[in-house]
């Protein structure tokens, strides 16, 4: 089949932008590689992230928006300028893939997934552990009954970051929980739902002199338990540690560490534990201590383009989507029923 034609618009100084750039340009059979439009002066803030971008065609923007052969654009600005990006690109008639999770104004989002569901075309968020075949197994068993009454998740997701990055992160109501937590609150929504009540529970470490919410954790209540996301930018060896801990009233399940990515080919510290008993009476435990490394871009990024060919369908709704990205903000301390329009 004729690989998509395809362009990025923007390159951020901190999120995915070279890495999504780079698995297109590594899947010649799915995407044809127009070129890529920088914005918003990143030619001078991500100087030091171009180098993805050697010998290939800079266009303007305008030139991506209005060349209908370009059928679908990856969007990797800064955080704070995604859903205006998006939405462009979208009422230009193109298919998206939008990094995660958006720019914070919860208004601005509405538009843009409205304008997705005018549009019909595809719209994919690049929230990472999605096509994680350990946790996508994961949260399938749980919609099959297979961990019966979910009553806890709990979902770690740390790193140790520079004081200038934990600086930036004071650009979001929740630092934190709004840059990396996202991954995590979609999957607790996946397994679990709408919760009944969120408590947020952010704080500066103060570490370095960086007053940004570096250290945040939120907790949902839900009508069988209570499940806790806990994400930092201050913990030594915090990415060996991420985790995802399902607790149910027949298993419980621990992967950690969520990942290990490719080319690294490296172990995964993964137990099941089930109320079937053993000899011993026990609880029967099994133990997995192997894991094919994960190529987190590539993989996201094919299923993209199964979409945009009608292969495959999107499992990701617009409307889920919307319901992520109010959750998100509740998580993160902000109100987003009650948010100014921007």
């Amino acid at each position: 089949m004729k690989p998509i034609r395809i362009a990025q618009i923007g390159m951020c100084r901190y999120i995915h932008g070279p890495q999504v750039f780079e698995a297109l340009v590594n899947h010649p059979e799915c995407f044809d590689v127009a070129g890529y439009a920088l914005v918003e002066n990143e030619r001078s803030t991500c100087a030091h992230r171009m180098k993805c971008f050697e010998g290939h065609n800079e266009l303007s923007l305008e030139a991506i928006l209005n060349d209908p052969s370009i059928e679908a654009v990856t969007v990797e600005t800064d955080e704070i300028h995604l859903t205006k990006y998006a939405k462009m690109a979208v009422d230009a008639g193109k298919h998206v893939f939008m990094d995660k999770p958006g720019s914070p104004s919860f208004p601005a989002f509405e538009r843009l997934i409205e304008s997705v569901k005018k549009s019909g075309k595809v719209f994919q968020t690049g929230y990472m552990y999605r096509y994680n075949s350990l946790v996508s197994r994961a949260v399938e068993d749980v919609k099959n009954g297979a961990f019966g009454t979910v009553y806890c998740t709990e979902a770690h997701m740390s790193r140790y970051e520079s004081s200038e990055k934990r600086r930036w992160l004071a650009d979001f109501k929740g630092g934190m929980m709004f840059y990396l937590g996202c991954h995590l609150i979609d999957l607790v929504l996946q397994i679990q739902g709408i919760p009944e009540r969120v408590i947020p529970c952010h704080t500066s470490t103060g570490i370095d002199g960086v007053e940004s919410e570096d250290m945040t954790l939120a907790i949902l209540q839900y009508p069988h338990g209570v499940s806790i996301i806990r994400v930092a930018a201050v913990e030594v060896g915090g990415f060996a540690r991420r985790q995802l801990v399902i607790c149910g009233s027949k298993r419980t399940l621990e992967i950690k560490p969520l990942e290990v990515i490719a080319p690294v080919r490296n172990t995964v510290s993964t137990f099941q534990t089930e109320r079937s008993f053993n000899e011993q009476g026990q609880d029967k435990r099994e133990v997995f201590t192997d894991c094919e490394a994960f190529e987190r871009y590539g993989v996201m990024l094919q299923a993209f383009a199964k979409y945009v060919r009608g292969e495959a369908e999107n499992p990701y709704t617009p409307d889920y989507e919307l319901e992520l990205f109010r959750l998100i903000l509740r998580c993160c301390g902000a109100d987003p029923e009650n948010e100014e329009e921007k």
